[in-house]
């Protein structure tokens, strides 16, 4: 399974960013073979619809869950559209080697 993390950089040191579609970037942890890669986020100055191709990338991504701060109602309507768990996190604060850690350790990839 694939798991994007909204991020403020291209760094497991970097924190957890709380926007979904103005996120810099997007890590993609893959729970088969524990690897990430992080995805710019091109659209994060687009003057509107930013949700909704922030939500297209995740989906061409394959991912299967997406963990954010939130989700504007644009980029819910996608996301459920093609079955991604959505997961609200209210901690930017936290790095996202952290919730990758959070996620190895309660095996809660499922």
């Amino acid at each position: 399974m694939k798991i994007a993390i909204t991020s403020t950089n291209n760094s497991l040191d970097s924190t957890f960013d709380l926007r979904f579609g103005r996120a810099a970037y997007f890590c993609i942890f893959n729970t088969e073979d524990l690897s990430t890669e992080f995805i710019e986020n091109k659209n994060v100055n687009t003057k509107s619809g930013a949700g909704n191709k922030a939500a297209q990338t995740i989906i061409e991504s394959g991912v299967s869950r997406v963990i954010s701060g939130d989700f504007g109602p644009k980029a819910k309507d996608m996301l459920n559209k093609f079955k991604i768990q959505m997961v609200m996190l209210d901690d930017d604060s936290k790095t996202i080697s952290s919730i990758i850690e959070q996620l190895k350790s309660n095996n809660n990839y499922a």
